[in-house]
């Protein structure tokens, strides 16, 4: 039997017999680098991580990737609106166009007027407002337009 003298501490002698070689056997490994704690003296402090402040911190930069892609995708979701509005707006004057009284062919890539008249059918005319001089002959012009390759208008100017 041995002693073991724990400083200041009474000496209490170590019975060899009773010493379980089985949970000792636990304690050691072939590969230390597994061990959840330094194997060595000299060996790195292992602390476990904080587990809640990972998280949080993940969470934080998951909130702030959706938000910045939702933010992307609304900008889209205006833009689509624009021109979806911009599309009726041709699709309306192009409507209109092709209800007026039109005396000639228009060609396109041109660029025309459509005059609205009192009491009567819109006209579209090759003369702009003011080519007309003294002797104005239609009430208000709509919109300078040009007739585009798929026989659609593009709204140049709205007065």
């Amino acid at each position: 039997m041995q002693e073991v003298n724990k400083g200041n501490q009474e000496v209490r002698p170590i019975d060899v017999e009773q010493i379980d070689l089985e949970k000792l056997k636990e304690k050691i490994t072939e590969e230390p680098s597994t061990l959840p704690y330094a194997h060595t003296v000299g060996g790195a402090i292992v602390k476990p991580e904080d587990q809640g402040k990972i998280k949080a911190n993940a969470l934080e930069a998951m909130y702030q990737q959706t938000d910045m892609q939702m933010e992307q995708i609304y900008k889209q979701m205006q833009l689509l609106a624009e021109q979806a509005k911009n599309i009726n707006a041709r699709k309306t004057i192009s409507e209109r166009i092709y209800q007026a009284e039109i005396r000639f062919e228009p060609l396109i890539g041109r660029i025309y007027y459509l005059y609205e008249r009192q009491g009567k059918s819109d006209v579209l005319s090759l003369i702009a407002p003011n080519e007309w001089g003294k002797s104005k002959k239609y009430d208000t012009c709509i919109a300078a337009i040009r007739l585009l390759a798929d026989h659609t208008w593009e709204v140049l100017d709205l007065p």
